[in-house]
């Protein structure tokens, strides 16, 4: 986990600046003066999400420069490759997108889509054939 956590943190140390300058620059704009800070506060918070994840948890073979490809072998999670659920939500911010163009009560019918596609995700594996 260290080069997640210096990633992210290392886009504080870029973005604060940023936006400094920008807001010098743009004479205090207030759009891009107030985003870029919050973009830097937001990446801080991943960072500093990350690093004490690190702290936590065991190295693992991607810490290692020394090791070797085999060691990262193994289950890397748990995937339903033929779940339809994820249609549902994607069609669900379809349209919750087009109803912020085209009016709100699209976007409502939308969330509730979203809603029942979530919780049919979520617990997918809790009933059926693939209960445990």
């Amino acid at each position: 986990m260290k080069i997640e956590y210096k990633l992210f943190l290392y886009g504080v140390a870029f973005f604060l600046p940023v936006g400094l300058i920008y807001g010098l620059w743009s004479g205090w704009e207030p759009i891009g003066s107030l985003g870029i800070p919050l973009v830097a506060a937001l990446v801080g918070m991943i960072g500093g999400y990350f690093l004490l994840l690190s702290r936590r948890i065991d190295p693992r073979p991607e810490d290692d420069p020394e090791a070797e490809i085999e060691q990262g072998a193994g289950d890397q999670g748990v995937f339903s490759p033929w779940s339809w659920w994820p249609l549902v939500i994607a069609g669900a911010a379809a349209l919750v997108f087009l109803g912020m163009a085209a009016g709100w009560w699209i976007a409502y019918i939308g969330a509730a889509f979203a809603v029942i596609g979530l919780v049919g995700w979520v617990f997918e594996f809790s009933r059926g054939q693939h209960a445990h």
